[in-house]
């Protein structure tokens, strides 16, 4: 059999042809080789230069290449976080003709890391708990697509960090399965082996002088189980809301929050009797909201002051018959800031007369409405505007 490089690009089979695929992958000469960190793998597993690209190198049988190569083809289709395949190489053999085993090839994840790699710093308890809360982000999103993962590792997820978020994204998809939906049962046993995998992981950085001492791996583990119960209740729960009732979707998000999540994404549908709505959670680092909140508004807050602007920004935008996320026609997402500012934010500031607003800076005063609104909506059981809330807010603690 002579040498085969299945691949999703047309231009990568170029590339690859670079490679030295007649000598076994521990062997491969550093030319070719990328020095960045790596996992633990049961496989050999090297960085390599193609091109401009660095990849991921794994070699694995050609039936558990092929088969994994399709599931992270799936995975990407369906927008989940995870490793991109490149290609599959079969038909290997070295210099004296002997047969080589097949490889898989994904892309380097840019600016990931494996988790050994984070914990050579000895990684702070509150840290730890946000990158168990993004693996079980990860595992909710893969289970919402039908993947039942099979072996839910630290060792087998890459974390990233981005403006201050933290990410996981899955890399080693060879125990997995794609079904329509997942039975109580599948999402159980994902759950009891992420529980098992993490707390003897955690075990092993213990053993190793790497885990920090108020760490204990037995109740991390456990950890998992729980934050993935709350996400999993409050993702999928059908929830219609009438469209005189908007502060739902205030209090929805609170939830959330209180769950240690922040709303990245959210989806309103119109249906016939209310709004559907969706999330997408993510788990972010301290002053992630400053920075997000500066950046697209160009508002100066403090955190939880920017947390609750962010969250009336996103609630606002997402009613907004030009937000279409990831659509060119719609309005990007810096535009619908400037118009929330705008008309929005200015106006709401201003309806608070100037002498009681003096020495409280903007951000604050607009929080307290938000949290007066909420309130006034909740006691109401309707939506109340902001102008009214405002109007009530001033007469309440100025009067």
């Amino acid at each position: 059999m002579d040498l085969e490089i299945t691949a999703m690009d047309p231009a990568h089979p170029a590339t690859l042809l670079d490679l030295p695929w007649d000598v076994p992958l521990e062997e491969w000469p550093e030319r070719h080789l990328v020095a960045l960190p790596r996992g633990i793998s049961r496989h050999v597993v090297r960085f390599a230069k193609a091109g401009s690209e660095v990849v991921a190198v794994k070699e694995v049988g050609e039936w558990a290449a092929a088969r994994e190569y399709q599931l992270l083809r799936d995975l990407d289709r369906l927008g989940v976080p995870a490793v991109d395949p490149v290609a599959v190489v079969t038909g290997r053999r070295d210099a004296r003709g002997e047969p080589l085993e097949p490889v898989l090839i994904t892309r380097q994840l840019k600016g990931s890391l494996p988790y050994r790699s984070m914990f050579e710093t000895t990684l702070r308890p509150g840290t730890i708990k946000r990158l168990l809360d993004a693996l079980a982000v990860l595992l909710v999103r893969l289970h919402l697509n039908g993947f039942a993962w099979g072996d839910c590792s630290l060792s087998n997820t890459l974390f990233r960090r981005d403006a201050g978020a933290y990410a996981a994204y899955l890399v080693d998809a060879e125990t997995g399965q794609i079904a329509p939906t997942l039975s109580r049962g599948q999402r159980e046993y994902d759950l009891d082996t992420a529980r098992l995998n993490i707390a003897g992981e955690l075990m092993d950085l213990e053993a190793g002088g790497s885990l920090h001492p108020a760490v204990d791996p037995i109740p991390f583990g456990e950890e998992i189980v729980e934050r993935y119960g709350a996400l999993w209740h409050e993702l999928t729960r059908t929830s219609v809301y009438p469209r005189d009732k908007r502060h739902y979707i205030d209090r929805r998000i609170r939830r959330l929050n209180e769950l240690g999540f922040d709303v990245a994404e959210m989806q309103i549908q119109r249906a016939k009797d209310g709004d559907a709505i969706s999330f997408v959670p993510k788990v972010v680092d301290a002053g992630h909201h400053q920075r997000q909140l500066l950046r697209l508004t160009g508002l100066d807050a403090e955190e939880n002051q920017a947390r609750s602007l962010l969250n009336d920004l996103e609630t606002w935008m997402a009613g907004q018959e030009d937000y279409a996320p990831g659509d060119p026609l719609g309005a990007r997402p810096e535009v619908l800031a400037h118009r929330w500012v705008r008309d929005v934010f200015r106006p709401a500031v201003r309806s608070v007369p100037p002498e009681l607003r003096a020495g409280v800076d903007t951000a604050q005063i607009y929080h307290e409405l938000l949290e007066h609104r909420l309130m006034l909506s909740e006691s109401r059981h309707q939506d109340v505007p902001m102008s009214v809330a405002a109007e009530d807010y001033v007469q309440q603690f100025f009067s």
